[in-house]
């Protein structure tokens, strides 16, 4: 007695449980390794904090604190759509999967222009790190540009992770658009969402180290 094979079923398992189960281990085999790679980033960046202080807190000074913070509230309230994006999937809602992944794509794009404008004010500051770097406070100096080097490092792989997670936002769109996602089969979203919140969590870290810490510090220099 032959059963229905689900349409959502690859052919190397035997049910989509086992599917779920092995795509969500593989998403977090894959986190794990990004959380190494951040790491490496932070460390680095701690150890020289630790080292120079004052010049990273000078540096931290050029920041714009406003923008940081909007940036902050977009990618808290990306996660928030993103949740509900998962628990419309698993409810096979396809109106609401639809409305809340495209919020979370205008919520991230929103995040990655007003990262345009910051990069674009360092440009036009010379304050990217290279031949032309010039930093206000001559007695800092070169040294600042350590804390730069580190800034556009970190804030760079976390915005191309933001592009990767997009691009990959825009081809969950087709499938769930054409209602392909329901209660029985809804894993790619939830292992998305996995990803998404991944990458909010890695600003969450980013927005201290890099704009608020320290900055008493310099003030009182």
């Amino acid at each position: 007695m032959s059963t229905a094979h689900p349409a959502a079923l690859a052919h190397q398992f035997e049910s989509l449980e086992q599917q779920k189960e092995s795509a969500t281990l593989g998403m977090w085999l894959f986190l794990a390794q990004e959380i190494l790679f951040f790491g490496g980033l932070f460390m680095a960046y701690l150890l020289y904090r630790w080292r120079d202080p004052q010049a990273f807190a000078a540096g931290s000074h050029e920041l714009d604190i406003t923008l940081g913070l909007i940036n902050t509230v977009i990618l808290i309230a990306s996660s928030l759509t993103m949740a509900l994006a998962v628990h419309s999937a698993q409810l096979s809602r396809t109106k609401a999967l639809v409305r809340w992944l495209v919020a979370t794509g205008v919520l991230g794009t929103a995040f990655l222009v007003i990262k345009y404008f910051e990069y674009s004010a360092k440009w036009e500051h010379h304050l990217v790190p290279g031949p032309g770097f010039h930093f206000p406070e001559a007695a800092i100096g070169g040294r600042a540009e350590i804390f730069f080097s580190l800034y556009f490092a970190m804030t760079g792989m976390h915005a191309l992770h933001m592009v990767v997670g997009l691009g990959l936002l825009g081809w969950l769109l087709v499938p769930a658009m054409k209602g392909k996602f329901n209660a029985e089969y809804h894993n790619p979203i939830e292992c998305f969402g996995l990803y998404w919140h991944f990458v909010d969590i890695v600003w969450i870290f980013l927005f201290p180290l890099l704009y608020l810490i320290g900055r008493h510090y310099h003030g009182a220099t």
